[in-house]
């Protein structure tokens, strides 16, 4: 397994990041998959509080309880569940965020977060306030550092010029270059890591039927997948191969896959062992179809 330095952090991250939000509800079958994910070299996992209502953060609490230090705990805050369970709403208030924190350290069995972050974001959202919370609560040893979940180059914008964030987790794969056109080159000038999630693009890269994505056409998808294949062969399968072009991003720190099956763990834990894709390979890739731009939160 390789392994990166995250942003401005002192976490030295698999640069296969484990997504607990595919786990399944079997926790003996979770415990057992997690175990095996630090057995292959896989040391980071993301949760969030939002997940299963919190039993995603529960399960993998007891998974890790006696090999937490071999783990980096990842979860994130902001997506509060209305009492009835019927949804959630969108609360980023300090008030929130000091529970919520304290909710998550119960439910995942430890005494600090190694990375906190903000689930979302909004530049209505009281900026200044929620950067002061997460300082606090790194100042009090619940967290270690602290980052942001969010697509939006604006609110990116505004927590890279007003924080100390260590990370930004963000959707990029082939078919969602979004990032290139600019928030890259801004996270890399600042150390800030980038948490790649949707490197397959909900598996149309890796052999699902396919279908419109963004702003691309289901010909178009279909069109990168066989292109994706022809690259993979005999060196890699199609889902390590686009995995590959997003760890080819240099501000990319680790590629955040969601696992839920045996097989899944040995295909993204065997990435390192394969054929890796050349500059040239991945510039031609890029070539395939026209990258595509944010045209919202500018």
């Amino acid at each position: 397994m390789n392994y990166n330095i995250l942003g401005n952090s002192t976490l030295d991250i698999s640069e296969i990041a484990f997504g607990c939000m595919s786990l399944g509800n079997n926790a003996t079958e979770n415990e057992t998959l997690i175990h095996q994910a630090l057995d292959k070299g896989i040391n980071f996992f993301d949760t969030a509080d939002l997940y299963q209502q919190g039993e995603n953060e529960r399960q993998l609490g007891r998974a890790l309880k006696e090999r937490r230090n071999d783990a980096i705990i990842a979860t994130k805050v902001g997506n509060q569940w209305r009492k009835d369970g019927s949804g959630w709403d969108w609360n980023p208030s300090p008030e929130y965020i000091k529970k919520a924190v304290d909710d998550s350290l119960r439910r995942l069995g430890t005494d600090y977060i190694d990375l906190y972050q903000l689930h979302g974001g909004t530049l209505d959202d009281p900026i200044d306030d929620i950067i002061e919370t997460f300082e606090q609560l790194e100042r009090q040893g619940k967290i270690r550092y602290y980052g942001i979940s969010s697509i939006r180059p604006n609110v990116i914008r505004e927590y890279v010029k007003k924080s100390n964030i260590s990370s930004v987790m963000m959707q990029y794969s082939l078919l969602d270059r979004r990032p290139e056109e600019e928030v890259f080159r801004l996270l890399d000038k600042n150390n800030i890591g980038v948490l790649a999630r949707g490197s397959v693009a909900k598996g149309l890269l890796a052999g699902k039927p396919a279908a419109a994505y963004l702003n691309y056409s289901a010909e178009e998808v279909s069109k990168m997948a066989e292109i994706v294949a022809k690259f993979s062969e005999d060196k890699r399968t199609p889902a390590q191969t686009a995995i590959c072009y997003v760890l080819g991003e240099p501000a990319v720190r680790a590629a955040v896959v969601g696992i839920r099956t045996l097989t899944q763990l040995e295909e993204a834990a065997g990435l390192p062992a394969t054929t890796p894709l050349t500059s040239a390979d991945r510039v031609l890739l890029g070539f395939e179809l026209v990258a595509n731009y944010y045209d919202q939160y500018r």
